[in-house]
């Protein structure tokens, strides 16, 4: 625990570690936190359809008001919060572990294995990805959180797979790669001893920025109605108060709060991005 404590302490007086990196971090944890403590201290029944009056202000007996069918903004904005962080999560996970494995695959191997995976992720990369997301959403007939972030995640390994491919072919050519070579370790034992230690802080930035899209193409179609609509979220929030007219009648109440909660987590994303680009490149960090 001293050694973790003092390597941290060595990475921030280098710059690595960078207040914009603790500032994401921060604002993230908040997110998640307001999620996980929210419902202890709310009743979650009135976050359903009815439970309260419709179309009440903010007050003291609703903190966000109410929206036109009957559910306190407040309680559904605690609840909508993780379970768009969890779709996010879940694609990021999925995305970059694909992406991940074809990288490494493609990059310590080469050949016509590195040939397949390299025209496969380069030829959806010129695929407009929104237009293959709403077609496959639209031809799903019941959506779920979960269906919903394996369809995002079907195109967010790309970017990944390239760059992952990219830094195992730089890394491959090292010295250090070389000697273990000469002395006997085979090509997995070198990809997993002397090639993922050093693209870890690649992969976390990646998973980062996969998380950022991923959430982004979620609401972007649950703002269109293509998502999981039943299921408490910040886009579907969004859809109702579309659907209600809620910017044209004044109810800012209704889009507000979802609004501003998906800025932070994109403000904590994009920081905790430019965060780990700092620590993984060192170029950056003595800038």
């Amino acid at each position: 625990m001293n050694r973790f404590w003092a390597n941290l302490r060595r990475n921030y007086e280098q710059g690595r570690i960078s207040p914009l990196l603790i500032v994401g971090l921060g604002i993230l944890l908040a997110v998640v936190l307001f999620g996980l403590i929210g419902p202890f201290f709310t009743d979650a029944t009135n976050a359903q359809v009815g439970a309260v009056r419709p179309r009440r202000p903010p007050g003291g007996d609703y903190l966000l008001g109410t929206d036109s069918q009957g559910r306190d903004m407040w309680t559904l904005l605690i609840y909508a919060t993780p379970n768009t962080l969890k779709m996010g999560l879940i694609a990021g996970f999925i995305g970059v572990g694909l992406g991940t494995v074809l990288g490494l695959i493609a990059g310590q191997f080469g050949g016509w294995i590195d040939a397949v995976i390299r025209v496969i992720s380069d030829s959806l990369l010129t695929v407009p990805a929104i237009a293959i997301l709403v077609i496959i959403a639209g031809n799903i007939d019941r959506m779920s959180t979960f269906v919903m972030a394996l369809v995002v995640a079907s195109l967010g390994w790309m970017f990944t797979a390239r760059t992952v491919r990219a830094q195992v072919l730089s890394i491959r050519e090292k010295a250090y790669v070389e000697v273990a070579r000469v002395n006997g370790e085979g090509p997995w034992e070198i990809l997993f001893r002397e090639v993922m230690p050093n693209i870890m802080p690649y992969i976390v930035a990646s998973f980062v920025g996969t998380v950022s899209g991923s959430i982004l193409a979620v609401i972007g179609l649950e703002a269109l109605g293509l998502g999981a609509l039943e299921e408490m979220t910040l886009g579907n929030t969004i859809y109702w108060s579309q659907q209600s007219s809620a910017v044209l009648r004044g109810y800012w109440w209704w889009w507000g709060p979802p609004i501003v909660m998906i800025a932070l987590i994109f403000i904590g994303l994009f920081l905790t991005s430019v965060g780990f680009d700092r620590f993984a490149n060192p170029r950056l960090a003595r800038r």
